[in-house]
């Protein structure tokens, strides 16, 4: 195929430069995201892309209650518009984006329907999409004004913590001791593992308590535990009477969303954490290929926003770019664009295959458990993180009191009851995070008295003051004074002499040097007589 380059294939971003002799990259180069390998390269690289990001791709929709085959083929499809929308200027793989489990867990405790999700989700993506045209027409900096890191970073921790009662109440319940056994395998996988197989460590998981399950099935029988409705019944843990029934080629289901304001506002909170992750992502793709990619940063979080949007419409999980394929871009310096393409070619065609989305239906509920009790606490760490690289400093009261307080409500899954109208759990602590952050920084620019964080180093310098303040206290001097003439204690007969300065300070204050003058005689004084 021979390359092309011409302006329209420039704008669509789909016209690469065979780099070098097209096999592998020239030493200490990369290959750029307007250069590709040899086709059968690059195509095994789309590969590689798509086991990367395979794992959490349809993990998370599990988790949501969404079509995981759905999933896989909408990310192919997510990818591809997402790469027309930067103009293949940003590399990037889209898969299912965790930051919207906790407003979905929300809705369906409150008894919201698939179709109520999937609506609260395309509100979200349109949401991210106006942010993007926003951050393109005014500049990247809006993002940093409207959503600092001591804000990003504590919604992404509301994100992954307010999830913790779906594992303790819904997962983990079911088989206790292969939701343990699995977030072992996890933990150790993601820890002992290295390079690119720690990445793969939720899909190592995965199969390994997939065929634990089936394994102990067959060793131990059914077991007797609450289902996924909470429901105790004696079943079998893993249950594949769907996947047999289901055909090998076809479409996944499709569903159309409903629309539901209190559902909208559930998962508005995620929008905040896919701005805060894209950004991070455009920026570390600009710092391995070397490019100022800024300008573009307005077009990553519309591509974002638009395929999130695109996928819920038709029944799909929200999408989000990917960490795990950007690590594997750094692992193989190969940035091109066309890898993505066929990576998202390769996710078309895992999607058309319903018996494969049956399998992954099929996962125990114990399985996720030990799955998204290190992912969710991986989440919300995140924002821990995101404070860390920022030196957040939460001595400053405007830092410090509105997170606390949204932490709180957003975590502990406060309600507030207006009529019919409720918002509560993620939605409320970020509303109060928001609003609390910004109203408390004008009010510190307008001259409202906001306590500065200053005064808090300068109490930490007034500990370190009282030791030498303590020593010039009026006792001391006069034991500096007892020992001084205890220095000189070789010298005989100034002992003999101490008491003299004690009885009257002033009129013998020369004594001891005329004492010591009439001492230093004394030897002279025998022989002489």
């Amino acid at each position: 195929m021979k390359d092309t380059e011409g302006p329209a294939h420039r704008r669509l971003g789909v016209g690469w430069r065979l780099h070098g002799d097209g096999r592998a990259p020239r030493p200490g180069a990369a290959v750029l995201p307007h250069e590709r390998l040899s086709w059968p390269r690059t195509l095994g690289l789309g590969a590689q892309h798509v086991v990367a990001m395979f794992g959490a791709t349809f993990v998370f929709p599990v988790v949501m209650g969404l079509d995981p085959n759905l999933a896989i083929m909408m990310s192919g499809v997510a990818t591809v518009l997402f790469l027309l929308v930067v103009q293949g200027r940003v590399p990037s793989y889209l898969g299912t984006s965790a930051s919207f489990v906790g407003g979905v867990a929300a809705i369906r405790a409150a008894g919201g329907s698939t179709a109520e999700v999937t609506g609260a989700i395309v509100v979200a993506g349109l949401v991210l999409a106006v942010v993007g045209l926003l951050v393109h027409r005014m500049g990247p900096g809006l993002v940093n004004r409207a959503f600092p890191p001591v804000v990003a970073g504590a919604v992404v921790l509301l994100i992954g913590l307010s999830l913790a009662p779906v594992v303790a109440d819904i997962y983990w319940p079911q088989d206790q001791w292969t939701a343990l056994a699995t977030m072992g395998v996890v933990i150790a996988a993601g820890v002992l593992l290295s390079g690119f197989w720690s990445r793969l460590a939720v899909f190592v998981g995965l199969v390994f308590g997939y065929v634990l399950s089936w394994v102990l099935d067959r060793v131990a029988g059914p077991i007797t535990a609450p289902g996924p409705d909470g429901k105790v019944t004696t079943h079998a843990r893993v249950q594949l009477e769907s996947v047999a029934s289901a055909d090998w080629f076809g479409l996944p289901t499709l569903h159309s969303p409903s629309f539901s304001v209190s559902a909208a506002l559930l998962v508005l909170p995620g929008v905040i954490a896919l701005i805060a992750e894209n950004t991070g992502h455009v920026k570390a793709v600009g710092e391995m290929t070397g490019e100022n990619l800024d300008p573009v940063l307005g077009r990553a979080v519309l591509g974002d926003g638009l395929a999130t949007a695109v996928s819920a419409a038709v029944g799909g999980p929200p999408t989000t770019t990917y960490a795990e394929n950007i690590g594997v871009m750094a692992a193989t310096r190969v940035y091109s664009t066309a890898a993505y393409w066929a990576a998202a070619g390769a996710a078309l065609a895992f999607g058309l295959c319903p018996k494969f989305g049956a399998l992954v239906a099929a996962t125990p509920g114990a399985v996720l458990g030990g799955i998204t009790v290190v992912l969710y606490g991986m989440i919300g760490l995140l924002g821990a993180k995101i404070w860390i690289k920022a030196r957040v400093d939460f001595s400053d009261p405007v830092n410090l009191v509105p997170i606390a307080a949204g932490s709180v409500l957003g975590i502990g899954g406060v309600t507030v009851t207006l009529g019919d109208f409720s918002v509560g759990g993620i939605a409320l602590g970020t509303v109060v995070t928001l609003l609390g952050y910004h109203l408390l920084a004008a009010g510190r620019r307008w001259g409202v008295e906001v306590p500065e964080p200053a005064p808090q180093p300068a109490a930490e310098d007034r500990w370190e003051e009282p030791r030498p303040t303590a020593e010039d206290r009026p006792t001391e001097p006069q034991r500096a004074a007892v020992t001084r003439p205890n220095g000189p204690e070789p010298a005989v007969g100034i002992r003999p002499k101490e008491p003299q300065p004690t009885t009257g300070t002033r009129p013998k204050e020369p004594q001891p040097a005329a004492g010591t003058r009439a001492k230093e005689q004394q030897p002279a004084e025998p022989t002489a007589v």
